[in-house]
C-alpha cells in the first residue's frame, strides 16, 4: 500500500528531529576534544538603554564600560587627526576655536571702548583720577570684623605684606561709621574690612576715602601661604606690578580702577613681583606671584600667596552706609542670573 501524504510528512519531521541533536552532539564533541570553547558573542554597547537596568551594580558597570569606550574612541580620533595635520604640514587647516561660555558671552551695551571720549572724560574726573595722575599716594587701612579668629587675622597680616603702605588695626568693637572719619583724619585713602563666618573669611568691603565708592564682595576659596604647595619665599618690600584682566564693562572698569588704586603707581620691576586680579565669569581671582626669566622664551613663576576669590555683591556711592547709602549696582540673582552666558563685569 502507498503511504498517504499525512503519514509521509510526519515521518520527515521525526527524521529531522533525530538528526539535529546528533549534529549538535558532533560539534560539541569536536569542541571538547580540541579544548577550545566557542567564543561567546556579546554586543557592546547594548541595544537597550543602560538606565533600564534595574540592578544598581550592573548598571554602574555597564555605564563605566561605556565611558571607557567613548574615551578610547575620542583618543583614537584625536591621534588620527594629529597624524593628518602632521602629514599636511603648512597646508593643514587652522584649528577650530572651541565653544566655551566665555567666548559665547552675551554682548553687553556698557562694554568699554578705550578710545571713547566719554570714557576718557570719566577717567579724568572720577574719584581715582588723582591717583592715576600721581598726585596722591595710596595709604591703606586693613581691619576685620568684631572678634576675629586666627585665620582672618593671618589673612590681614599677609595682605599687608602684599599691598605697600598698608597698616593692620584691630576693630575693638568700633562701628565702621566711627572708623571712617578717623581714617580720613589720618590721611588714609582706602579702607579694607575682612568679614568672617564660622572662623572663615567670607566677605571683603573696600571703601575708597574720602568720597567713595564702596564695594562689597563675597570671599571664598581662601588659601594662606602655608596652605599653598610649592610656594616661594616670603615677598620682599618691592612695589609689585598690577595685572587686571577682563574688566570690560563700565562696572568692571570701575572695580578694576578701585583695585589698581590700592597699589602705588610706580612698580619696582627689580622685585619681579606681580599681583593679578583676573575676572572670569564675574569671579575675580587674586594671585600673587614672583617671576624669573629662564631664557629669552621661558619664564618661571612662583606663587607667593595668599590667594582668594571675590564676587561683587554691591557697589555703593560714597563711603560705607548700610542704611541710607545710595547703591549704584546690586547683584540680584533671580533677575540677573537668568542666562549662564551673561556677565556684568
Amino acid at each position: 500500500m502507498e503511504e498517504t501524504g499525512g503519514s509521509r510528512k510526519k515521518a520527515l519531521k521525526r527524521k529531522s528531529a533525530t538528526e539535529e541533536p546528533q549534529e549538535a552532539a558532533v560539534v560539541k564533541d569536536e569542541a571538547t576534544e580540541s579544548g577550545v570553547q566557542p567564543p561567546k558573542v556579546s554586543a557592546f554597547p547594548p541595544g537597550f538603554s543602560i538606565s533600564e537596568i534595574k540592578n544598581k551594580q550592573r548598571r554602574h558597570l555597564m555605564f563605566t564600560r561605556w565611558k571607557q569606550q567613548q574615551r578610547k574612541e575620542k583618543l583614537a580620533a584625536k591621534k588620527k587627526l594629529k597624524k593628518q595635520r602632521e602629514a599636511l604640514g603648512d597646508k593643514a587647516p587652522p584649528k577650530p576655536i572651541p565653544k566655551t561660555i566665555d567666548n559665547q558671552r552675551v554682548y553687553d551695551e556698557t562694554t568699554v571702548d578705550p578710545a571713547d571720549e566719554e570714557v576718557a572724560y570719566d577717567e579724568a574726573t572720577d574719584e581715582f583720577a588723582s591717583y592715576f595722575n600721581r598726585q596722591t599716594s595710596p595709604k591703606i587701612l586693613i581691619t576685620t570684623s568684631d572678634r576675629p579668629h586666627g585665620r582672618t587675622v593671618r589673612l590681614c597680616e599677609q595682605l599687608s605684606t602684599v599691598i605697600p603702605n598698608s597698616h593692620v588695626y584691630y576693630r575693638r568693637g568700633l562701628a565702621l561709621k566711627k572708623i571712617i572719619p578717623q581714617c580720613i583724619s589720618r590721611d588714609f585713602t582706602d579702607l579694607i574690612v575682612i568679614n568672617e563666618d564660622r572662623k572663615t573669611p567670607n566677605g571683603l568691603i573696600l571703601s575708597h576715602l574720602p568720597n567713595g565708592p564702596t564695594a562689597h564682595f563675597k570671599m571664598s576659596s581662601v588659601r594662606l601661604r602655608k596652605e599653598i604647595k610649592r610656594r616661594g619665599k616670603d615677598p620682599t618690600e618691592h612695589i609689585p606690578e598690577i595685572i587686571l584682566n577682563n574688566f570690560t564693562t563700565r562696572l568692571g572698569h570701575s572695580v578694576g580702577r578701585m583695585f589698581a588704586s590700592l597699589f602705588p603707581h610706580n612698580p619696582q620691576f627689580t622685585g619681579r613681583q606681580v599681583a593679578t586680579f583676573h575676572n572670569q565669569r564675574d569671579y575675580i581671582f587674586f594671585r600673587f606671584h614672583r617671576y624669573i626669566f629662564k631664557s629669552e622664551k621661558k619664564v618661571g613663576i612662583q606663587e607667593l600667596g595668599p590667594r582668594f576669590t571675590l564676587k561683587l555683591r554691591s557697589l555703593q556711592k560714597g563711603t560705607f552706609d548700610s542704611k541710607y547709602g545710595e547703591y549704584e549696582w546690586v547683584h540680584k540673582p533671580r533677575e540677573m542670573d537668568t542666562s549662564r552666558r551673561k556677565f556684568h563685569l
